[in-house]
């Protein structure tokens, strides 16, 4: 498929707002941290790289891979502070857990052991942190993990918001995801539905004026990861946590050079969270999900990795779009319509604290 067939009369006004956003690099316009620094989109670059790539280096993703004696290593490290702790479908712990394991099978991470620290603030109910510990343990056997070391801390009334978490872990690998290798052709592979996580956080907070019976989508994403990448051969791999699918594509396709046309119509979103979303004016595309992930997969791959998936239980798994030279450095929705519309970063906070 090549997007230039697929760009109607709206190409001339989508190709003039290409332009813009290739023109903007993240400039960090701010003197102080505001809840925009951590939705995962353009403030979130911004800082990190006039910030942290400026001291560090300059990772690709969440996670790092290192040579260790005669193998490869990957590490990735992630804090949770979302609030409520306990929501529908899940809870501080498992999220604490499965993030990182996620983060880790992203980069084809086999056998990982993780290590968990925790800040507490006084007053905080014993009872409340067994139910946590108790969510990390079962979050950790079910992905087949350990968690082999941690530290705790504990903070005066009012200094935190009954806990925080984080974990970091490490795993072997021997597989070369990256943005590199991702080529024209490729087929964009969604595991599931989107948006479940970020809405179900929103719900249990009780501050919305509606409700709906929608659950996290947390969960451990390696399992899925051994069954695809033994079925095809995989380019690339992103679990689409803050920013949601546009943010992680946005990453793919800058980091890459090359487009990314997505189809409106095939991208999974179930009715309820569509409505909620709908609701409160929030394209589904930005919700964070923390058991959904991206796959770059080769074209002729395309079938066997959708069917891996639907055998690894994630009966959502479709393809949502293909790569493509241009829109160089840019990501194009298809509407059902049969119209265009460029999809950009996510800009501000509007679900802080989701994860």
């Amino acid at each position: 498929m090549q997007p230039k067939n697929r760009l109607n009369e709206d190409e001339t006004k989508v190709n003039a707002n290409i332009d813009r956003v290739r023109s903007r690099g993240f400039r960090l316009r701010d003197d102080h941290i505001t809840l925009s620094h951590g939705a995962g989109g353009k403030a979130s670059a911004a800082l990190t790289a006039h910030v942290f790539q400026e001291a560090f280096g300059n990772p690709e993703g969440d996670g790092a891979l290192a040579e260790l004696g005669s193998g490869r290593v990957a590490m990735s490290t992630d804090s949770y502070v979302v609030n409520p702790i306990f929501f529908p479908g899940g809870s501080i712990g498992d999220l604490a857990v499965n993030g990182t394991v996620n983060d880790l099978a992203m980069m084809g991470a086999t056998r990982p052991v993780i290590t968990a620290s925790f800040i507490l603030e006084e007053g905080l109910d014993i009872e409340t942190l067994h139910t946590v510990v108790a969510d990390m343990k079962a979050a950790a056997d079910a992905a087949g993990v350990k968690i082999v070391a941690g530290d705790t801390k504990v903070v005066p009334k009012g200094k935190a918001d009954k806990l925080y978490i984080t974990t970091a872990g490490a795993g072997a690998t021997d597989l070369t995801l990256s943005y590199q290798e991702v080529k024209p052709g490729d087929q964009v592979i969604c595991s599931g539905p989107i948006a479940d996580h970020g809405m179900a956080v929103m719900m249990a907070r009780g501050d919305l004026a509606i409700s709906a019976p929608i659950e996290s989508d947390t969960r451990a994403l390696n399992g899925a990861v051994d069954k695809l990448t033994g079925a095809a051969t995989v380019h690339f791999m992103r679990d689409a946590t803050r920013g949601g699918v546009a943010t992680v594509l946005n990453e793919l396709a800058r980091g890459s050079g090359l487009g990314l046309v997505l189809d409106d119509d095939v991208i999974p979103v179930r009715d309820m969270t569509r409505a909620a979303c709908d609701m409160l004016g929030i394209d589904p595309l930005y919700v964070a999900n923390e058991g959904t992930f991206l796959a770059v997969v080769d074209p002729a791959d395309t079938d066997a990795a959708v069917t891996a998936l639907h055998d690894a239980g994630f009966e959502g798994a479709t393809r949502i779009g293909e790569v493509a030279e241009e829109p160089a450095g840019a990501v194009v929705l298809v509407t059902g319509f049969g119209g265009t519309r460029m999809v950009d970063m996510l800009v501000g906070d509007p679900l802080p604290r989701i994860c």
